[in-house]
């Protein structure tokens, strides 16, 4: 299989060691679909908003001139074709106001997190060809990978390799992370709350509580998703987003894209309810009255928080504050077997860190992907634009701005 021409873009070419890299359309008929979910199961770092059946959910609401990067052991399309790498990308050609084109990780409001899918039996040949696809197809050979994880196996794996890179944007998020903890430390997880917090939270609880009893649950069954769902966006649109004219009720592309999501999501448990996949939604209800709702997609033994909704009418019974301590309370008591939860959260939002004592590092990698003598142009121009953005924050705010996205901003709760 022959590379591109030089200077003109291809579809597909041959890669060193067998493989070959492809460049295709989101597209849910495509043969090589059932090769990308099962990438996504086996993949090193799990990624829940790269995998198939979301990304494709996302496609009509987010996905205008997306495109999907393959590293395959043969042509996408040929029959027993195993992906080893998975990157959604869309191209940018004047993200620093010059003619410098690069590859930037697929970014929207429902994918808080960038790191590629990389095959977890051969991360470091999965990695070697995602990185040297770009130039064998013709594309710029420089990355970028918006709210990638800062620390752990996908950055060591990047430094092992030797080659450029440069973090933009650094913050943590608050994390939910139990791992390794035994019974006793599950027990004492929320030790860390100071007393006057306990004492908020009991008040809280209390005002919640006066109306009548306040029920907790973690709906799984495929059947109740759907009907929760739908309460979750009526429940959004009832407060100061629905006003706002900004709820999802109001943006039905949106609202489609969830449905398709969770839809995908609750198939896993819908052929297996011991799936560790899927998704789940937490509630707070008195009596058929939701007071707050979370859903949660969930990878193997970790979920993520994707949304957020809560009753406004009575702040001070802060219905959304008590549900993310019932949920944490829950985990640590082992009644959700999962070991962690991203709180997804951007810089600045205070709910996950509130409970959750561990944080993820996060930032915007960007990489370079074989040889460029531009990169150190492109590292400069990226760090003007993070000065530039953070002064803009900080005369909004009027405060040092401690981080902000550098794509589309995540619409929290």
């Amino acid at each position: 299989m022959a590379g591109p021409t030089s200077g003109t873009p291809s579809d597909t070419a041959a890669l060193p060691g067998g493989l070959v890299a492809a460049v295709r359309p989101l597209d849910g008929a495509a043969p090589w679909v059932p090769a990308w979910r099962a990438l996504g199961r086996a993949s090193l770092v799990r990624n829940p908003f790269y995998e198939a059946g979301y990304a494709l959910a996302a496609r009509d609401a987010f996905g205008a001139g997306v495109r999907l990067l393959l590293v395959a052991d043969r042509p996408p399309e040929a029959a027993g074709a195993r992906l080893v790498a998975a990157w959604p990308f869309r191209p940018s050609r004047r993200r620093w106001g010059v003619p410098l084109p690069l590859l930037m990780g697929w970014t929207h409001g429902y994918a808080p997190f960038g790191a590629p899918l990389l095959d977890g039996t051969a991360p470091e040949a999965a990695l070697a060809g995602l990185l040297a696809a770009p130039g064998a197809l013709g594309l710029p050979p420089r990355l970028l990978l918006p709210n990638a994880p800062a620390d752990g196996p996908l950055p060591e794996l990047l430094a092992a390799r030797g080659g450029r890179r440069a973090a933009f944007w650094p913050h943590d998020r608050g994390l939910l992370d139990l791992t390794g903890l035994g019974p006793e430390a599950r027990a004492a997880y929320l030790g860390h709350l100071s007393g006057q917090r306990r004492r908020k939270l009991r008040r809280a609880r209390a005002r919640l509580e006066a109306a009548g009893p306040v029920t907790f649950d973690i709906l799984a069954a495929p059947d109740a998703l759907g009907p929760a769902l739908e309460a979750h966006v009526a429940l959004e649109a009832a407060g100061w987003k629905g006003e706002a004219g900004t709820s999802l009720a109001q943006r039905p592309a949106e609202v489609a894209f969830l449905r398709a999501a969770l839809a995908d999501l609750s198939a896993d448990l819908g052929a297996d309810r011991g799936a560790a996949d899927g998704v789940r939604i937490a509630r707070l209800r008195r009596g058929d009255r939701l007071l707050a709702s979370l859903i949660l997609p969930v990878t193997g033994r970790e979920a993520w928080v994707l949304k957020i909704a809560n009753d406004e009418t009575r702040p001070e019974t802060a219905p959304g504050v008590q549900l993310v301590h019932r949920l944490t309370e829950a985990v640590a008591a082992g009644d959700w077997p999962i070991h962690r939860i991203d709180s997804c959260a951007p810089p600045g939002f205070a709910l996950g860190t509130t409970f959750w004592s561990a944080r993820r590092p996060i930032a915007h990698l960007l990489v370079e992907a074989g040889r460029d003598p531009l990169f150190p142009v492109a590292r400069i121009l990226e760090r003007a634009r993070e000065g530039v953005a953070r002064a803009r924050v900080t005369i909004r705010s009027g405060r040092s701005a401690p981080a902000a996205p550098a794509s589309p901003p995540r619409r929290g709760p």
